[in-house]
C-alpha cells in the first residue's frame, strides 16, 4: 500500500484544533451524565437545564425533545462538539460507556487530524505506473488527490470529466483492496473494462474481479475487486457488511437519494463498516435539494445532522426537503471537504474540442440469439457458395443481420445510458443505423419526448424535429447516421452512438452535427459498444480499441485512395465476422452432439 502522507513528521497535537487537545475531565462539579443509546446510535445527555439548554441552542444536530435530555447522533463531528461542550459543562460518563466514549473522542481527533493533513497535502496526484496505466488531465490529477486525501468523499464532477478514471487512480495509489463497487446494472460491464484498462498489479497482472450474481448470498471467491449492482443490494444486506472491504465506491450514488428502502439500508450498512467510501455522481441532487442529505448520510452517517435538524436549519421547516439556500449548502459541502465538483466550463481549457469515449455496455443475449437464427441458415448457404461474388453477398447479409441483432440487444441499455445523460442536463444527439433500433429507442425513451430524423420523415417533419431540438422543446434528437448530412444541431452537448458504422467519416460527420464552426464548447462523443456481436470487429476497423478518451479517427474527408483502402479493410472485417460466427456455430453443434451422446450412454 502506498503511503500518501508527507506530514508524518509533524506532532499529532499540531494538527488538532485547541478544543480537541484539552481534556474535559474534571474533579469538580459535573452537570449531568453522558451515556450511549445503541438503538438510536446517539450520545445522550441527561443533566441540568443549563447544559441541555446550551446544547440545544448551539448545535442544530442535537435532538431537542424532552426536558433535561439532549441527544447527539454518534459521529466524529458530534463527538468533537460534545467534547467542546464538556469543557464548559463537565459531564460524568456512564462507566459502562467510558471505553466507547474514549474511542469516539479518539476517532474525532483522528478525523480532525486527517482533515488538516488533507488541507496541507499535495493537491495533485500522479499515480504510480506500477499500479496504474494511463495519463490523467491536470484536473483529474487534482480529483484523484482529493479522493486519496479524503476518506469519505463525493466526487460530483459534471458528466464526461472522467470520474471513473479518477476513482481508479485513487484505488491504485492506495492499493485499496478488497474493493466493493456498487454500480447501476447497465454499467457492470463497463467497470470491468475500465479496470482492465487502467489497473494493474505490481507483477503486471490484472486485478482479480468477481461480479456478484443473484439475490441469494453465496460464498464469494477470493478477489481484489467485487462488483454488485444496486438491484441486488437488498439480497446481500446482511452478507456484505461482514466482509472487510478496504473501500467501497458507489457509482451514480444518486441511486441512493431516497431513504426507507432495503437498497438504501443495505448501502448504509456496508458503508458504515468500510474505512473509505467514495460516491460518484454528476447529478447527486435531482428535484429536491434535501435528497443530498440521504446521499451524504451514506458517506458519513449524520454528517449533516439528523433529518429533523437538517430540514429545520437548511430547508423550509421540519420534514421539508426543499433547501432554502442551495448555493450555500453546496459551498458548505465543499468547504467541509465532503464534495468536489468541477463543471465542464471550469476545465474547458484542458479539454480538446471533441472528446471521444468508448464505453462498454451490456446487451440482452436472448434477444441477440433470437435475431441471429436467420443468420444460421445464411451460414449454411455460405458453405455452398461457388463464386467470390456469392460469398461476398452472403457475408454482407450475415453482417447486416449481426449488426441489427447487436443494435437491438443493446437498445435497452443504450436507452438507460441516455436517460442518465438527460437527467444530468445534457442535450443529446443519439445516432443509430437500423430503423428497428430507432423504434426501440422511441419506445424506451418516450418519456423524454424525443424527435427523430431517420430518413423516413418528410422534409417538413425533419425541419420540425430540428426546430424542436434547437429551441429547447426537447433535449433528445435521434438521428440515422447516414441521414445526418447538412444538419446544424450545435445546441447538443453530447453525441451518443448506439450503433457503429464501418466508415470513420460517417462518425466524424455525425459528430460535426454538434461540433460546428465557432463553437467554444467541448463536445463529448460516446461510443457505446457491446462485447458480443459485430461491435468488436467494427471497433477494430474504426480504431476504437481503448475504453478511454480517444482521438484516433481522422477528422478530414478521406481521399479517393484512402476511401478505397478503408472499404477493403471493412470487407476483410466482414469476412472475419462471418468466419467467427461459423466457428461459434460449429462449436455449439459439437457441444450439443457431445451432450446427446452423454445422455444416450446414461
Amino acid at each position: 500500500m502506498s503511503e500518501y502522507d508527507p506530514f508524518d513528521e509533524l506532532p499529532e497535537v499540531d494538527l488538532l484544533p485547541a478544543y480537541l487537545r484539552a481534556s474535559a475531565a474534571s474533579a469538580g462539579k459535573t452537570y449531568g451524565e453522558l451515556s450511549y443509546n445503541k438503538r438510536s446510535r446517539s450520545w445522550v445527555i441527561k443533566g441540568e437545564p443549563i447544559v441541555c439548554q446550551m446544547a440545544k441552542r448551539l448545535f442544530p444536530g442535537c435532538d431537542g425533545k424532552g426536558r433535561g435530555v439532549a441527544r447527539f447522533p454518534a459521529n466524529r463531528r458530534n463527538a468533537g462538539d460534545l467534547h467542546w461542550l464538556m469543557l464548559r459543562y463537565p459531564l460524568a460518563v456512564r462507566p459502562t460507556d467510558a471505553a466507547r466514549w474514549e474511542q469516539a473522542l479518539q476517532d474525532a481527533r483522528d478525523y480532525a487530524a486527517a482533515r488538516e493533513r488533507a488541507r496541507c497535502a499535495p493537491q495533485v496526484l500522479d499515480p504510480s505506473p506500477a499500479f496504474f496505466r494511463g495519463q490523467l488531465m491536470p484536473f483529474q490529477r487534482e480529483g484523484a488527490a482529493y479522493l486519496v486525501n479524503t476518506p469519505r468523499a463525493l466526487l460530483a464532477d459534471e458528466m464526461g470529466l472522467g470520474k471513473t478514471v479518477q476513482a481508479l487512480a485513487a484505488v491504485a495509489e492506495l492499493q485499496a483492496y478488497p474493493l466493493l463497487l456498487v454500480v447501476p446494472p447497465h454499467l457492470v460491464t463497463n467497470w470491468q473494462r475500465e479496470i482492465r484498462s487502467f489497473l494493474r498489479n505490481a507483477d503486471g497482472s490484472e486485478p482479480t474481479v468477481h461480479v456478484l450474481r443473484g439475490l441469494k448470498p453465496y460464498d464469494l471467491p477470493c478477489a481484489q475487486i467485487y462488483i454488485v449492482h444496486y438491484l441486488l443490494l437488498r439480497g446481500w444486506k446482511q452478507a456484505l457488511p461482514k466482509l472487510d472491504f478496504a473501500a467501497v465506491i458507489f457509482d451514480e450514488i444518486q441511486e441512493l437519494r431516497h431513504s426507507g428502502t432495503e437498497k438504501y439500508s443495505a448501502a448504509s450498512l456496508v458503508a458504515e463498516k468500510a474505512p473509505r467510501v467514495i460516491g460518484l455522481s454528476g447529478t447527486p441532487i435531482y428535484n429536491r435539494g434535501g435528497e443530498i442529505w440521504n446521499v451524504i448520510n451514506i458517506l458519513d452517517f449524520h454528517a449533516l445532522g439528523d433529518w429533523e435538524s437538517f430540514t429545520r436549519e437548511w430547508c423550509y421547516g421540519y420534514g421539508n426537503n426543499i433547501v432554502a439556500k442551495p448555493e450555500l449548502l453546496g459551498e458548505t459541502l465543499r468547504e467541509e471537504g465532503y464534495m468536489l465538483r468541477r463543471t465542464k466550463d471550469a476545465v474547458l481549457d484542458q479539454l480538446p474540442p471533441k472528446r471521444r469515449l468508448v464505453q462498454e455496455i451490456d446487451a440482452d443475449d436472448a434477444v441477440y440469439r433470437e435475431l441471429m437464427i436467420p443468420a444460421m441458415e445464411a451460414l449454411r448457404r455460405l458453405r455452398d457458395a461457388r463464386t467470390n461474388f456469392d460469398r461476398a453477398r452472403i457475408e454482407d447479409e450475415i453482417c447486416q443481420r449481426m449488426r441489427r441483432a447487436t443494435g437491438m440487444a443493446k437498445a435497452p441499455y443504450v436507452a438507460a445510458f441516455v436517460r442518465a445523460l438527460l437527467e444530468g442536463g445534457e442535450k443529446v444527439l443519439l445516432f443509430a443505423h437500423h430503423h428497428g433500433v430507432m423504434d426501440a429507442y422511441r419506445t424506451a425513451l418516450a418519456g423524454a419526448h424525443p424527435v427523430f430524423v431517420t430518413g423516413r420523415e418528410t422534409a417538413a417533419q425533419k425541419d420540425r424535429a430540428v426546430d424542436a431540438f434547437m429551441s429547447g422543446k426537447t433535449d433528445l434528437c435521434c438521428i440515422s447516421m447516414r441521414a445526418a448530412a447538412g444538419l446544424n444541431l450545435q445546441r447538443a452537448t453530447c453525441v451518443v452512438f448506439g450503433e457503429l458504422d464501418w466508415s470513420p467519416a460517417v462518425h466524424t460527420q455525425a459528430e460535426d452535427r454538434a461540433h460546428r464552426m465557432g463553437q467554444k464548447d467541448s463536445v463529448l462523443c460516446y461510443y457505446l459498444v457491446s462485447p458480443r456481436g459485430s461491435d468488436a470487429q467494427m471497433q477494430e476497423a474504426l480504431g476504437l480499441k481503448v475504453s478511454q478518451f480517444v482521438q484516433l479517427m481522422g477528422d478530414t474527408v478521406p481521399s479517393e485512395g484512402e476511401a478505397l483502402r478503408l472499404q477493403q479493410e471493412a470487407r476483410e472485417h466482414i469476412r472475419i465476422l462471418a468466419e467467427q460466427l461459423a466457428q461459434r456455430m460449429e462449436a455449439e453443434q459439437a457441444e450439443t452432439r457431445h451432450k446427446s451422446r452423454g445422455e444416450t450412454a446414461k
